[in-house]
């Protein structure tokens, strides 16, 4: 990966490779049956994964995948059943693959079940060698295959469902018998099959699902297959999505029918989005929370907010830090908001910062108009009463309040409390000196 994060680490469809895998088998096995093997950087990856509820077990030296799978012995222990083995790095793996491997296997007698798929070019990857009943005899390496087994287009996935009981009584036969000195799981299959024990296959027919990622080229690609899925998905529900192949949607998002997603927007996170809303052209929202009937204008940024029903955002906003836009409220272009709430039915339509503030319904805030909220050592607040009118280019010095149907006139710098149904006015008087520019001509 050329990286200094951990592969699994890396993100694909909003989450990171080892969260897709995991979630997957958390859809066929409670929290406590899950064993996830770390490695490098294990640290960091128990720590995303740990408010999952799934257990770990540390492999401090890296001795191959038949050695990772002796690591998570202890935590599973000897009870019965069987045991999937996946890997951090293949996130394409549906849980319904896993549900048809588990079935499968429980419908047979094999002592291991094996995901394999057909490749037009399987150059790199382990071969299947079968017989005329589909069984397993062996899984040749690339390296030691014959000009007759380098011909198979069926390649291993290294994805097992093993019968528990067997896989832990031979697991330690493994040996170290090859190139790199490391435990291979693949040689179960034959430990397995010495011992009068049949290995049965899954052939898949998407070799997507088994996409593993060495490359951030690799990564690149399941990126783009993640949100085809999603895009496909939403489309299927009653989504519009203009230029799908251009859009930006997280597997978390959550869309509501008859809204409509333009080209070339990001939606992150576990944003959701009501029905009957349309998300502009370049748009960017990251867990948002949006009621029905929104329209967000092109260009608009929400991180971290809730905006509601019948509301207009943008073009070229920025709402951030929580803040919040109650019903039918109103924000143009290049207003900013943070950590604000804007009134039901209020208004800022240009050119305006709204920091730390509490607005009320029917409030008009002209253009230009900032709330300083920052002293230089901390935040403080500005409150704006119901149906307030703050003209344009009005500077709030916070802490202040402008109480219910007050007016504060265009121009003013507001630095104490404006009454109800009062004038606030905060501006020096305007002199006019009679032939001022003439005289200055001349001179």
């Amino acid at each position: 990966m050329k990286s200094r994060k951990a592969k699994v680490l890396h993100s694909a469809g909003g989450q990171t490779l080892v969260e897709h895998v995991v979630d997957a088998a958390l859809s066929h096995a409670a929290p406590e049956q899950v064993v996830v093997v770390t490695g490098h950087q294990a640290g960091t990856v128990e720590d995303l994964l740990r408010p999952r509820g799934v257990r770990f077990a540390r492999q401090t030296e890296q001795k191959g995948t038949g050695h990772a799978v002796a690591m998570a012995r202890p935590e599973l222990g000897a009870r019965p059943g069987f045991v999937v083995v996946l890997y951090g790095d293949c996130p394409l793996l549906s849980a319904a693959t896993i549900a048809q491997l588990l079935e499968q296997h429980r419908a047979g007698t094999a002592a291991a079940t094996v995901i394999t798929t057909l490749l037009e070019d399987p150059t790199g990857y382990g071969r299947m060698v079968t017989n005329v009943a589909g069984e397993v005899e062996a899984i040749v390496e690339q390296k030691a295959a014959t000009p007759e087994q380098l011909a198979i287009r069926e390649i291993n996935s290294g994805i097992y469902c093993f019968d528990a009981a067997r896989l832990w009584r031979h697991l330690d036969e493994i040996g170290t018998n090859n190139p790199a000195g490391e435990y291979y799981l693949t040689d179960m299959v034959e430990i397995l099959r010495r011992h009068g024990h049949c290995i049965a296959t899954l052939r898949l027919a998407d070799p997507n699902e088994i996409l593993g990622i060495n490359t951030r080229v690799e990564l690149a690609l399941v990126d783009r297959l993640f949100r085809e899925r999603k895009a496909r998905e939403l489309m299927l529900e009653g989504v519009t999505i203009e230029k799908p192949e251009t859009v930006t949607i997280d597997l978390g998002v959550r869309i509501g029918m008859e809204s409509t997603v333009e080209a070339f927007a990001q939606i992150r996170g576990r944003s959701v989005i009501g029905e009957n809303c349309r998300i502009g052209a370049g748009s960017i929202l990251v867990d948002v929370e949006i009621g029905e009937g929104v329209e967000i204008h092109p260009y608009t940024l929400i991180t971290n907010c809730r905006v509601e029903a019948g509301a207009h955002i943008g073009p070229f906003a920025r709402l951030r830090m929580s803040a919040h836009v109650e019903a039918g409220a109103h924000i143009g272009n290049f207003v900013e908001l943070k950590k604000t709430r804007l009134g039901a039915g209020s208004k800022s339509m240009h050119l305006a910062y709204l920091g730390d503030s509490t607005i009320g319904e029917g409030v008009n805030i002209g253009a230009g108009t900032i709330t300083c909220n920052y002293d230089g050592q901390k935040k403080h607040p500005t409150t704006i009463g119901e149906g307030a009118f703050v003209g344009s280019n009005s500077t709030l010095v916070a802490p202040v309040e402008v109480a219910a149907h007050a007016y504060v006139a265009a121009g003013s710098v507001i630095t104490e409390r404006v009454p109800e149904e009062s004038l606030g006015l905060g501006r020096a008087r305007q002199v006019n000196k009679e032939g001022w520019a003439r005289k200055r001509k001349k001179s």
